[in-house]
């Protein structure tokens, strides 16, 4: 087929945006075509922009030219058309064009495309391998385009809300040193200095702090961050994290300014209004009451803790757990007698022991009297005393987990979660929670030591500093997580100024004088010449999106996203480089 050319033909609307008020318009669209109808003389085309999809309409009173130009028209080929726009005879409800049609006049095929290996539909059941293979088409389909036009709108609105309220965007490096803490870095080889690296940014932490020694009280910046750590749903190897620092302020004063561009945020993207102040719930609490410090609120079977009521009971793994220092904890599920029968209830203690627990005790409520696995280890005092603390009336199944606290409590909060999706117990909405008083440590089984729990900035809380050196697992952090729905959006706090308390933090955490100088020495230089106090945080902008979107997975709301093994299907990243390359950059590759 000959290619026309734009020829001074220039779009003036796009496919998206056309209305019956629009009628009688003379108008000039552009974009892909989705499909073409041939009724014979009458004959349709449907043409997709990334705003929707407009009717393009031609019959016996078109010029045969053009009406036997747009009969060899295919799927995907980019084309332009000039009309007048029209009632349609037969409205198309799904359509929000559906109520028009441009009747065409003048049309230019100025693309074609070869038959694409998948449709472009947005309920595509075709595999997402394929889909990411060819990503540039798979970007071109409406669902897609939707994400990351919200995406955009995410991005729109951040900056405006911190630029009102006073932020500065400034840009931090993307090639730094190299001082990694929990994820590893990924390195750049440098050609200049052979044998060295600078590494890409796990987070402009240290960076945005030194911008507050600087001056620059208030700090923003959608910065690009990388881990080089394995993947799954809602983690890429590269992110965007919408990154701010503040001087002269507390933590209240942090949690408030994000409490304030959520509420904007949500309001003007979504239309839905969050209400403040959201919720808070220290570490201790959340992990209480639902196993996991990235708690989703949309549903109770909160767990409840029945150690004091079976201590003495005859049923020797309760009363084994508790005597070696653990407890016995246990969720009900309200009403789901009938759902979780016998089969399941064993189908889900193969889940928990496969994630650390023993075993699960139940009592299930479905007949006139309830089954409980270990009422032969009970007396009827004891059973109903158990049943009265946990509320778990007729219809009602519990489920309790016996262990050590740092297994049962993640261990019910992850059968909590998956039983609220099996049994579709997931509200609507969106829930968020603070989540506050972190553990500034935590006790890493491998290395046999301390390591900061967020990171070794951190300020802990005034009550705890006598602790650091004597019993540092007790150490609470002034250190704050945002969550949404069960999933971690922010993380921040409020940074250690003291020169002499951050030298005490690093030697709680191990680090001799040698590394403390090797890897932060130029941050502990700059905090000798006074730095205001300050504090901040990282809001990750995909996961935002995710959420926003309605999204399964950040791929959704990625252009170009990498897969589990962190490889690019389109571009087949990472690749082979030639041996003149390396040899520039003195790296030898050993098999």
């Amino acid at each position: 087929m000959k290619l026309d050319s734009m020829n001074k033909l220039r779009r003036t609307h796009y496919c998206g945006t056309l209305r019956l008020e629009d009628k009688n318009k003379e108008v000039v669209v552009a974009g892909f075509v989705q499909r073409r109808r041939d009724l014979g003389q009458l004959l349709f085309i449907d043409l997709r922009d990334r705003t929707g999809i407009v009717q393009l309409a031609f019959d016996e009173g078109t010029d045969r030219e053009v009406f036997e130009k747009a009969a060899k028209c295919k799927s995907e080929y980019v084309i332009m058309a000039k009309g007048v726009v029209r009632e349609r005879e037969s409205k198309n409800k799904e359509l929000a064009t559906g109520d028009i049609e441009i009747y065409v006049d003048d049309l230019r095929v100025i693309s074609v495309a070869e038959l694409p290996p998948f449709e472009i539909l947005d309920n595509s059941n075709v595999k997402e391998e394929l889909r990411l293979k060819y990503r540039y088409l798979d970007l071109r389909r409406g669902q897609l385009q939707r994400n990351l036009i919200m995406r955009h709108e995410i991005a729109r609105v951040t900056r405006q809300y911190f630029y009102e309220n006073g932020f500065l965007e400034i840009e931090t490096p993307m090639m730094i040193k190299s001082t990694p803490e929990g994820a590893r870095d990924y390195l750049v080889p440098s050609r200049i200095h052979k044998g060295k690296f600078y590494a890409l940014p796990q987070s402009p932490q240290i960076y945005k702090q030194l911008l507050m020694v600087s001056g620059f009280d208030r700090y923003i910046q959608l910065a690009r961050c990388f881990r080089d750590e394995d993947l799954r749903a809602d983690r890429q190897p590269e992110f965007t994290q919408i990154d701010l620092e503040m001087s002269f302020v507390d933590q209240n004063d942090i949690m408030q300014m994000i409490e304030g561009y959520v509420k904007r945020l949500f309001g003007e993207v979504l239309g839905v209004d969050i209400k403040l102040p959201i919720p808070r719930l220290t570490y201790k609490e959340a992990m209480e009451r639902y196993g996991t410090d990235k708690p989703d609120t949309r549903f109770g079977m909160e767990i409840i803790d029945i150690s004091d009521i079976v201590k003495d009971c005859g049923f020797g793994v309760f009363t084994s757990a508790i005597q070696d220092g653990g407890s016995v904890r246990a969720i009900v599920a309200k009403g789901c007698a009938e759902e979780l029968t016998r089969k399941k209830i064993d189908k889900l203690t193969e889940f928990v022991r496969g994630i650390g627990a023993k075993g699960l005790a139940y009592i299930r409520y479905a007949g006139d009297e309830p089954a409980c696995s270990f009422a032969k280890f009970l007396n009827t005092d004891e059973l109903e005393q158990i049943m009265k603390a946990l509320d778990c009336q007729k219809g009602d199944v519990a489920l309790i987990v016996a262990d050590k606290n740092k297994v049962t409590l993640p261990v019910l909060g992850a059968l909590r979660q998956t039983l609220a999706k099996e049994l579709n117990l997931i509200s609507d909405g969106y829930n968020f929670v603070w989540i506050t008083e972190f553990p500034f440590f935590e006790y890493d089984e491998e290395s046999k030591s301390y390591v900061a729990m967020h990171h070794p900035f951190t300020m802990p809380l005034e009550e705890c500093l006598d602790k650091l050196e004597s019993d540092p697992g007790s150490v609470k952090a002034k250190a704050y997580d945002l969550v949404l729905n069960g999933v971690e959006l922010a993380s921040g706090s409020i940074r250690i100024t003291n020169p002499e308390l951050q030298q005490r933090m690093f030697k709680a955490l191990g680090l001799t004088d040698e590394e403390i100088e090797a890897k932060f020495g130029f941050l502990v230089e700059a905090y000798k010449y006074a730095s205001p106090p300050h504090g901040g945080a990282g809001i990750g902008l995909d996961r935002l999106s995710m959420a926003m979107c309605g999204a399964k997975s950040l791929r959704d709301v990625v252009a170009f996203p990498k897969v589990q093994n962190a490889s690019e299907l389109m571009s087949d990243s990472p690749s082979f480089v030639d041996e003149e390359q390396l040899k520039e950059l003195g790296i030898k590759i050993e098999q």
